[in-house]
């Protein structure tokens, strides 16, 4: 009856910062403060009730995972994923993530369309369409959101962004033999343009568009 009613406590690890690995049986790990862990009276081999560790779950490291999340949308915007991330890193409880995901989300401090949106109008003037969209993929961003995001913010003629770049190259298409034009072809390719746009505009150079 006590082992169904209870959970035994069957590590306590030593972390730095005065922090304290509280590990359970059959259940999520939490990092207290050594304060905390004291309060509690927690020793290892020791049983708590299941009220007892839904309160240090939910009062306790809920509440500092919920301060955790604003902390770090202060620091600057995230996606949901970085966030989630960050907090796994920190070694938060999934039900402490979701929590806190929920609190910010219910503020709108996070919100993964304003962030598509802006990120990809503060960086459509150097990137190309396709490089956005793999950027923010990275970040977790769902694809209908990056593909609104694109349709709405991304006003910039991806012609010359190429004209610019391959006028940094100085290329010329009448000048340049195999070896150049390939090279510059695929640095172009890798940045996510076209092939016939990449085309077009290398053969416009040197000539007045």
């Amino acid at each position: 009856m006590q082992q169904e009613m209870s959970l035994q406590v069957t590590q306590i690890e030593k972390l730095g910062n005065g922090k304290r690995r509280i590990r359970f049986e059959n259940t999520e790990s939490l990092i207290l403060y050594y304060s905390e862990t004291r309060g509690c009276k927690l020793e290892e081999g020791m049983y708590i009730s299941i009220q007892t560790y839904e309160q240090l779950l939910k009062e306790v490291v809920g509440k500092r995972a919920k301060k955790r999340a604003l902390h770090l949308l202060e620091q600057m915007d995230r996606t949901e994923q970085q966030l989630r991330e960050k907090l796994l890193a920190s070694e938060y409880p999934q039900s402490c993530i979701d929590d806190a995901i929920a609190y910010v989300k219910s503020f709108h401090y996070l919100d993964d369309q304003r962030y598509a949106e802006n990120f990809t109008r503060y960086k459509k003037e150097k990137l190309s369409r396709q490089q956005i969209k793999q950027k923010l993929m990275m970040k977790g961003v769902s694809r209908e959101i990056i593909s609104d995001a694109i349709e709405t913010e991304y006003t910039v003629d991806e012609s010359v962004h190429i004209r610019s770049l391959l006028e940094k190259k100085h290329f010329s298409y009448n000048n340049a033999d195999e070896g150049e034009f390939r090279r510059v072809y695929n640095y172009l390719l890798r940045r996510g343009f076209r092939s016939n746009d990449i085309l077009k505009e290398m053969k416009y150079t040197g000539t007045d568009w």
